[in-house]
């Protein structure tokens, strides 16, 4: 039984912009490999974070929503945990209510990038 997650994690800002592509395309291969659906993904950037994580006061911010089996979880934040390019990670299950959430607020900033232009 799929269920869908929302991951945010936050990379070390050393990394190139290269390196951090990488580091992204290695946890998109992770999800791909376990047989699960990317459902949206948002790159937010480089953002300060509210207090600092080993000496860092900045970190590159990315999120992914997908479906997975919920086995496939605890191999997920392992890898996280071991990567020395990541600073912090959050999965979160979702629910009906933030799964619908989550559609309308994509549906509406798709709505107004179509007004824009």
């Amino acid at each position: 039984m799929l269920k869908q997650y929302e991951t945010v994690f936050i990379m070390t800002p050393v990394l190139s912009e290269e390196q951090m592509k990488e580091t992204v395309e290695k946890y998109q291969k992770f999800l791909v490999n376990k047989s699960a659906e990317i459902v949206y993904e948002d790159n937010w950037g480089l953002r300060k974070l509210a207090y600092p994580i080993q000496k860092k006061s900045t970190g590159f911010y990315h999120l992914i929503e997908f479906k997975a089996e919920p086995e496939a979880i605890r191999e997920w934040e392992v890898t996280f945990k071991r990567d020395e390019r990541i600073l912090r990670f959050l999965t979160v299950a979702l629910d009906k209510h933030a799964i619908a959430y989550n559609e309308k607020k994509r549906n509406k900033a798709k709505a107004e990038k179509q007004k824009e232009e």
